[in-house]
């Protein structure tokens, strides 16, 4: 056997074969992340992931294609082995990047691809996301809530606000820990439940952060990142709105992920006023396409 047909054989390639691929091999998967930097903006959420996964993989994820090298379809995923909670939702998610539409919806029609069996989320960049998925899951009679964003970047020029003022004991600039997840589930849009304070600690534990505390130690301003290298949850205390804070924590993580090779990239809700005044200020970019967030939810937990 020559040495080529062994990598093969090590990398999987034999099983491109199939109509589903698992891709297990870190020589593929660091393929996968230089190939997927072609197709910006709108494979950003697989490649947060995937980013993610090279670099110790802290959620457990794996991806999916429809064919390797030339994949039209990737779908990043958990592990089958990796612990689940059928109903969250937030641990459980899907990101889907594409070149051909119909290529996602044979992925999602194979079995073995999705678990359908709980709540889960699909989430991507590109506007056929939403019809595909909404289709597949109506026929296996599955609730989906979808949800839709502008997406953003940071500009590596924005420069950071004086920080002069934060270098004392208080307020202080620096990082969450686990302590405070439960003053973020409680106010996170999102949050409010065991599955979401149980994610948060994840995503402090594994991911970078960012806060200010007061001069009693606690977090008035933060922003966080999520298993897609998207950054999350910036929030200010109405208390301590209109001094600056969001703008100052935005752009430190912004840097933060910028100094260890992360996308600085975002999601803001349309009607949300003041988060998008302050992207404009700090020059942030609009993309073109949109932030695509479905959840599934099966009839068995539709209650």
């Amino acid at each position: 056997m020559t040495a080529k047909a062994r990598f093969f054989i090590r990398c999987g390639i034999a099983g491109a074969l199939e109509k589903m691929l698992v891709l297990n091999c870190s020589i593929k998967l660091l393929t996968l992340e230089k190939m997927l930097k072609s197709h910006f903006p709108e494979s950003l959420k697989v490649y947060g992931a995937v980013m993610n996964m090279n670099r110790g993989n802290p959620f457990q994820k794996e991806v999916v294609v429809d064919s390797w090298p030339d994949f039209k379809a990737v779908i990043t995923r958990r592990q089958k082995e990796a612990e689940t909670d059928n109903l969250d939702h937030y641990t459980n998610a899907y990101a889907v990047f594409y070149k051909d539409f119909r290529a996602y919806q044979q992925l999602l029609e194979e079995h073995d691809v999705i678990n359908w069996d709980q709540v889960f989320q699909i989430q991507g960049l590109q506007n056929e996301v939403c019809d595909v998925s909404n289709a597949v899951a109506n026929s296996k009679q599955l609730g989906v809530k979808l949800t839709s964003f502008k997406a953003v970047q940071f500009s590596p020029h924005s420069a950071l606000p004086d920080t002069n003022a934060l270098k004392g004991s208080s307020p202080r600039l620096t990082y969450l820990n686990t302590a405070d997840a439960d003053l973020l589930n409680r106010t996170w849009s999102r949050g409010g439940n065991e599955q979401c304070l149980r994610y948060i600690v994840k995503l402090i534990s594994c991911f970078p952060s960012v806060c200010v505390r007061d001069d009693k130690g606690n977090p008035v301003s933060w922003s966080l990142t999520d298993q897609f290298a998207t950054m999350c949850h910036g929030y200010t205390l109405p208390e301590h709105r209109r001094k600056g804070y969001s703008q100052l924590v935005a752009l430190t993580l912004a840097r933060k992920l910028r100094s260890q090779g992360f996308p600085c990239q975002g999601n803001v809700l349309d009607d949300n006023t003041a988060s998008i005044s302050l992207l404009k200020n700090v020059r942030a970019e609009f993309l073109p396409c949109r932030f695509h967030r479905l959840i599934l939810t099966p009839a068995a937990f539709s209650g």
